[in-house]
């Protein structure tokens, strides 16, 4: 997605896909992370605007009743900001062609004269059904699929749909768009011929951790609806495939399917924690509330790096101590081998995997993770009595390491690798999405997000449960007078996750 070479810039309209951050795909990944302005629609997960650049325009669309831009606004919005030279996405949930204004938007731009690009994205017409164990297709049910709209009124004599011809062609028919008025499309189908007993599912926030499917038949789906509630958005299947449903449901039988769990990490961190929860069916809040920054004093930790092979030891405290350290060691030194003879010791299996991402061994790691048992590792293995020792870490954290570490005779010298600032930018409305709907769960993976969620001052959500990385991140949320509701027996992500699934397990047991 480099520049044109003319002034005018470029449009990509991307299709971000059901709602699954998984189910988007790597182009529409790439369009984002290059984009200079994002324009995106109600439907389209947030949490892919994490993969946006700091400095991206980012542009709410609406399409949502009564917050909406007008389409005429929005098309004319992206014309604008490509004639302005801009690589600009225009970001729709599902694919931008299947039942959006997509196609609309492509003619305007194209007779505006400005380069564009269609990036497909999966359909929650074909995501829906499939997460909620239907098939739309099946040798032994049907042999062809029809995909058609409800938005618009079918007792209106100029209908677009033709129920008479529906009810002929049989096989899977899928409605977008239409929730709201499922009553008079299924009065329609049954008008029409189509027969009662036919199955049907209603499949909600589909590929979501809110994922929720109701079953019926044409007859009786659309008082079902109404009786539980069941508003947009949500796609309907009618066909003989929904039974395979009993068989085949596989998505909402996941241990964590409905719980609204808060990340707090760094955003470029939090896709691990994230990414694991969610594949455990949970509906993930990503709201950042540190940011990693370079250290006030660059320069004397470049001096440090530059110095490292004089050292007997390197002590990494994080994974984001690590990644400082090689980034400043690399601009510095081609070569590995320059670090010289220097033994390396990490603090937990993160920081370690860290080190070996570079391909260098770790000499010493301890079995808990924590300050301490670094120290500890090291009286085990012998003296430290006058070796030389770099502790690579944040600035503001906690001093134990080194200090232990000089108590015992050694010649210590702190590398202040990088700093937590708080995240105070909410690009994806994560905040508000916490204040408006709650949450089940909210997870603390250092001290540093705990001070910095409570110092956004956000209203704490009716029963929202805790969950501890470890015993020092415990320690500072008793110390602001909560309850940590679990703690992870390994201080890791793996751990904090077992945690979760455990404490989830318990309480609904």
């Amino acid at each position: 997605m480099a520049k044109t070479e003319s002034n005018t810039g470029k449009v990509y309209l991307v299709g971000a896909g059901p709602g699954d951050l998984g189910l988007v795909t790597l182009r529409a990944k790439e369009c984002i992370e290059d984009a200079d302005v994002i324009v995106y629609d109600h439907l389209a997960n947030p949490d892919t605007l994490g993969w946006a650049r700091d400095d991206a325009e980012v542009i709410y669309a609406g399409k949502k009743p009564g917050e909406s831009q007008t389409q005429q606004e929005i098309t004319s919005l992206l014309i604008e900001k490509g004639r302005e030279g801009k690589q600009v996405v225009r970001l729709k949930g599902g694919d931008p062609f299947v039942f959006g204004r997509g196609a609309e938007e492509a003619e305007e731009i194209a007779n505006a004269g400005i380069p564009f690009e269609i990036v497909p994205g999966i359909t929650s017409a074909i995501a829906g059904p499939a997460y909620a164990g239907i098939p739309l297709t099946h040798r032994g049910h049907n042999s062809h699929v029809t995909l058609f709209t409800g938005h618009e009124d079918p007792t209106k004599t100029q209908s677009a749909i033709d129920y008479a011809a529906l009810a002929k062609l049989g096989g899977t028919q899928v409605m977008l768009m239409g929730i709201e008025r499922l009553g008079a499309v299924t009065s329609e189908m049954l008008r029409h011929g189509v027969r009662g007993d036919l199955p049907v599912a209603l499949v909600r926030w589909a590929t979501t951790g809110q994922q929720e499917t109701l079953t019926g038949t044409v007859s009786d789906i659309a008082q079902k609806a109404v009786a539980n509630g069941f508003n947009a958005p949500a796609v309907a299947v009618f066909g003989d495939v929904v039974s395979l449903r009993d068989t085949l449901n596989w998505y909402e039988k996941r241990p964590l399917l409905g719980k609204r769990i808060v990340v707090t990490r760094t955003r470029k961190q939090a896709s691990a924690l994230s990414n694991k929860l969610r594949s455990l069916g949970a509906h993930i809040i990503e709201l950042p509330t540190i940011r990693i920054e370079p250290p006030i004093n660059l320069r004397e930790f470049a001096e440090l790096v530059q110095d490292a092979h004089i050292y007997d030891w390197i002590v990494f405290t994080s994974a984001n101590g690590v990644d400082a350290f090689f980034d400043i060691f690399f601009k510095l030194y081609d070569d590995a081998r320059e670090i010289g003879g220097v033994r390396i010791a990490a603090i937990g299996p993160a920081t370690a995997q860290r080190v070996k991402d570079f391909h260098l061994h770790v000499d010493l790691q301890p079995e808990e993770f924590v300050a301490e048992a670094v120290v500890r590792a090291f009286k085990k293995q012998g003296s430290v009595e006058n070796e030389r020792i770099l502790v690579v870490r944040a600035e503001k954290a906690r001093d134990v390491l080194p200090k232990e570490l000089s108590a015992a005779g050694a010649i210590v010298d702190e590398g202040f690798a990088y700093r937590t600032v708080p995240e105070t930018r909410d690009i994806s409305g994560a905040q508000k999405q916490l204040a408006e709907a709650g949450a089940d769960l909210i997870t603390f993976t250092s001290s540093s997000t705990v001070e910095n969620f409570l110092a956004l001052g956000l209203p704490w959500p009716k029963g929202m449960h805790i969950a501890s990385i470890g015993p020092i991140t415990s320690k500072t949320i008793r110390d602001h007078g909560l309850t940590v509701d679990t703690e992870a027996r390994r201080h890791d992500i793996e751990g904090l996750v077992q945690a979760i699934r455990e404490f989830f397990a318990r309480s609904m047991g």
